[in-house]
C-alpha cells in the first residue's frame, strides 16, 4: 500500500527533523517545505494528503498559506505552533484548519490526530472503488475500468458487481445476490438476474474482461 504523504511547513530545523523522524517511523512519506517564498506552488507540486503547518514563518504566515490551500483543496491541515492564544486557535478554525496543537506537543496525540483526519477525509473516497485482478469498480460514477477502458453500468449491474467485488474470490449464490438486491430496494427475480449477468459479461468482454465472472454449476458466480 502506498504510504500517505505529509508535508511539514516549519522553519525550525530541530522541529523539522523531530517531526520527519516521527512520521517516517510511523509509515508516512514526508516532505519538508524549504521554499517559503512560493509555498503554495510547492504544495501543489507535492500534493500531500495532510499538512503540518506552523503559524510564524519567514515571508508569510501559516494563516495565509491555509487560506490559499482552501481555495483549491480540502486536504487536512494541522496547525502545530507555539502560538497558543485563543485568537490564533479561532483564526485557524475560521480559515479552514482541521486541528490546532500547541508546542511542546505530545507525539501520541499528534499521531492520533493525523490518523483520525486521514481516515475522516480519505476513507469515504477510497471506499468508492473496489479493486480485483486489475479491474476497478467505481461506485461514484457507476462504471468498471480495466486497462484504461471503461464500461458504463446500470443501477442493477452496479449492485450485482458490487456484491461480487465485496466477496471476490468466493462463490456467491444466486439467492444471496438476489437477497442483497432486495435489501437495496432493487426488485429482481431469478430470470432478471440471468439477464443482468449476461449484459454485464457483454460489457466486460468489450473492455478485455472476457472470463471475469465465472459460473459455478449449481453454486453461483465467482470473480
Amino acid at each position: 500500500m502506498t504510504p500517505n504523504k505529509i508535508m511539514i511547513i516549519e522553519d525550525d530545523p530541530i522541529i523539522q527533523t523531530e517531526l520527519k523522524n516521527l512520521l517516517i517511523g510511523n509509515g508516512y512519506e514526508v516532505s519538508i517545505l524549504s521554499d517559503f517564498l512560493n509555498p503554495v506552488a510547492n504544495i501543489k507540486k507535492y500534493n500531500p494528503h495532510l499538512i503540518i503547518l506552523d503559524i510564524k514563518l519567514p515571508y508569510i504566515n501559516g494563516f495565509s498559506i491555509c487560506s490559499e490551500i482552501r481555495s483549491f483543496s480540502d486536504m487536512p491541515i494541522i496547525f502545530v505552533t507555539s502560538s497558543d492564544t485563543d485568537m490564533d486557535e479561532l483564526n485557524s478554525i475560521m480559515l479552514g484548519g482541521d486541528a490546532f496543537i500547541t508546542k511542546p506537543y505530545h507525539t501520541a496525540i499528534l499521531l492520533a490526530k493525523i490518523n483520525s483526519l486521514l481516515k475522516r477525509i480519505y476513507h469515504t473516497k477510497q471506499c468508492m472503488d473496489y479493486h480485483w485482478q486489475g479491474a476497478i469498480l467505481h461506485l461514484e460514477n457507476s462504471s468498471l475500468e480495466y486497462n484504461n477502458q471503461k464500461a458504463e453500468l446500470t443501477k442493477n449491474e452496479l449492485k450485482i458487481l458490487s456484491y461480487l467485488f465485496k466477496n471476490a474470490g468466493k462463490i456467491c449464490t444466486r439467492t444471496d445476490i438476489i437477497d442483497d438486491l432486495w435489501d437495496n430496494q432493487l426488485y429482481i427475480d431469478d430470470n432478471a438476474l440471468s439477464v443482468n449477468i449476461n449484459r454485464i459479461r457483454d460489457k466486460l468482454k468489450e473492455i478485455g474482461l472476457d472470463h471475469f465472472i465465472q459460473t459455478k454449476h449449481r453454486q453461483g458466480y465467482l470473480i
